[in-house]
């Protein structure tokens, strides 16, 4: 079986590194002939930090699935058309917002220098801050301020794009049109039932619709709809998250004995 996690809320918590019992805990999955694949919002470049480098050939799905890395290698990435990029820095130029842009691994950023995503921001100085015309393609967008936050909201929506905005965050996610982790997943030949999902998000939505079984962590209102299971935050949430992997992999090996 495959399972697919989210990060950020799911399995690693405040910018953290994912904990050595959690991974430890992934690896049994691995070593039991499971399939361990990680989806995040995060782009690949700021994956890395917060997953041992045990994992980093494993696939993993940045930026809400417009990219794509395994075996140590970019295999797929989808950014947004040069017009839509002209309509966004439009847009951008229109409320006066400040941003993080990421291209396919280097990024431009205008936001505040005391913003909370700076924390998970190029964390092993891995990639370059730049200016906007210098990356390549953009694949991702993160609106961080504004003069008039709902009115850009509002006219983004209007966009082909995909929007998400997080929880606990004041910011605009902008992803390409029908780019979600769920195409991602697609897009590498996995299958609608293929697979387990584990996610805390809006942007796990897509992820727990297609999934064999979806567990959130935590609770949010709109996910909520779709999970199977909750894992609360309150108490010891990873030890609940091994057990529950535990859990699921002896149903597995006992309906196959």
């Amino acid at each position: 079986m495959r399972f697919v996690f989210d990060l950020d809320g799911t399995i690693c918590f405040k910018g953290q590194p994912v904990t050595e019992p959690l991974m430890d805990a992934l690896e049994q999955l691995t070593e039991g002939g499971h399939e361990v694949i990680f989806a995040s919002a995060r782009p690949i470049r700021d994956m890395l930090p917060v997953l041992h480098p045990r994992f980093h050939t494993h696939m993993l799905i940045g930026g809400n699935g417009s990219m794509i890395y395994r075996d140590g290698e970019l295999i797929y990435s989808q950014a947004f058309p040069t017009e839509q990029v002209k309509q966004i820095t439009g847009l951008i130029e229109k409320y006066e917002a400040t941003f993080l842009i990421d291209g396919d691994w280097d990024y431009c950023y205008t936001g505040p220098a005391n913003h909370p995503i700076l924390a998970n921001l190029d964390q092993a100085n891995l990639a370059d801050s730049v200016s906007l015309e210098s990356l390549y393609a953009v694949m991702k967008v993160l609106i961080l301020t504004a003069s008039d936050f709902e009115k850009m909201a509002e006219e983004l929506s209007e966009l082909d794009v995909t929007l998400h905005k997080h929880r606990n965050e004041r910011v605009i996610d902008i992803s390409p049109r029908d780019i979600d982790k769920w195409s991602a997943l697609k897009a590498m030949g996995i299958g609608e039932f293929d697979y387990i999902a584990f996610g805390n998000d809006a942007n796990d939505i897509s992820l727990f619709q297609h999934a064999s079984h979806a567990v959130m962590i935590g609770y949010h209102e709109e996910l909520s709809e779709h999970a199977a299971e909750t894992i609360a935050l309150q108490g010891d949430c990873e030890e609940a998250i091994i057990r529950k992997l535990e859990e699921m992999t002896g149903k597995m090996s006992t309906a196959s004995a």
